[in-house]
C-alpha cells in the first residue's frame, strides 16, 4: 500500500481525501501552536507522572497543555502540584496529531491506577480540525443557513457524545470519584477565521454537558461560554491567553476545591 509522510518521522497509510484534508488542516495547526507566542513544540508539553497529589491528573487539548497556565492557576490556588498528561492537538478519541484524551488516561492508569479525581476537557479538535480545512462535518454555519447548524454536524457531535459518555463511564469502572468536564468557548476571527463556529460550540457543549450528567461517574461540566471574550483569545482565534487561562481557572476553582 503506497504510503505518505506525517512530517512527524513516520509513515502512514495513503489517505483518503477526506482524511487528506482533515490531516492537512491538523498540520497547519499544529505549526501555528508552535509559533504562537513562544509557546514551543507542539508535543513538548511535559507529562507530570509524580506531583504532590497523585490522585488529582488533568487530561485534554491545548486549551490546557499550551501555555499550561490553566492548570499552574489551578495548582496555585490549590498550594499543590497535579498529574499532568495534556497535549496541544488531542483528540477526544483517534486522531494522529497528538495521544488522544482516551490514550492519555490509559497511559495516566498505566503510570499509577490511583485515581480519585480528573480534570479535563475533549471533543473540540475533533471538529476544529476537519472544520479548518474544508469542513467536511459542515459545522461552519454560513450566512444563508440563517444560524442553523447542520444535521450532518449535529450528528458528528453527537457521536463524540457517545465516546465521552463511553470514556466517563469506564472511568467510573476503574473507582474514579469525581470528574469535572471543561466545555468551550467560542472561537474568534483569528488566523482560521472561525467566528462561523458558534452554533457548533453551543451544540458541542450542550452534548458534552448531557455526556457528564448521562455518564454514571460524578461529573461537573464548566460552561466558560459567558466567561471567555474575544480580548481573553491569542491570535489564532482559538486558545487563551493568560487572562483567558486565568478566567477558566476561576471557574474550574469552586468545583475542584472541596475535592481536594
Amino acid at each position: 500500500m503506497d504510503k505518505v509522510s506525517t512530517g512527524f518521522g513516520q509513515f502512514l497509510p495513503a489517505l483518503t481525501l477526506k482524511s487528506f484534508f482533515k490531516a492537512s488542516a491538523a498540520l497547519v495547526l499544529a505549526a501555528t501552536l508552535t509559533g504562537c507566542g513562544g509557546a514551543g513544540s507542539l508535543l513538548s508539553n511535559p507529562r507530570v507522572t509524580d506531583a504532590d497529589n497523585d490522585q488529582v491528573v488533568t487530561l485534554g487539548d491545548s486549551i490546557f497543555a499550551l501555555s499550561g497556565k490553566l492548570q499552574d492557576f489551578l495548582e496555585d490556588k490549590a498550594g499543590q502540584t497535579f498529574r499532568r498528561y495534556t497535549l496541544s492537538g488531542a483528540e477526544l478519541s483517534g486522531g494522529f496529531l497528538a495521544t488522544s484524551v482516551v490514550d492519555q488516561y490509559s497511559v495516566a492508569r498505566s503510570d499509577n491506577p490511583n485515581i480519585d479525581t480528573i480534570v479535563m476537557d475533549g471533543g473540540g479538535n475533533d471538529i476544529l480540525i476537519p472544520a479548518i480545512a474544508l469542513d467536511p462535518e459542515n459545522c461552519k454555519t454560513q450566512w444563508y443557513q440563517f444560524g442553523r447548524l447542520s444535521s450532518k454536524c449535529k450528528a458528528f457531535i453527537d457521536d463524540i457524545y457517545v465516546e465521552a459518555v463511553n470514556l466517563l463511564n469506564d472511568m467510573n469502572a476503574d473507582g474514579v470519584d469525581n470528574v469535572i468536564y471543561l466545555g468551550y468557548y467560542y472561537t474568534k476571527n483569528g488566523i482560521f477565521l472561525l467566528d462561523s463556529m458558534e452554533e457548533a460550540v453551543d451544540y458541542g457543549d450542550m452534548r458534552l454537558s448531557q455526556a457528564c450528567s448521562n455518564s454514571v461517574v460524578n461529573c461537573q461540566f464548566v460552561d466558560p461560554r459567558s466567561s471567555i471574550n474575544d480580548s481573553d483569545i491569542i491570535i489564532d482565534g482559538i486558545h487563551p491567553d493568560t487572562g483567558g487561562s486565568r478566567k477558566l481557572a476561576n471557574l474550574v476553582w469552586p468545583k475542584l476545591q472541596p475535592l481536594l
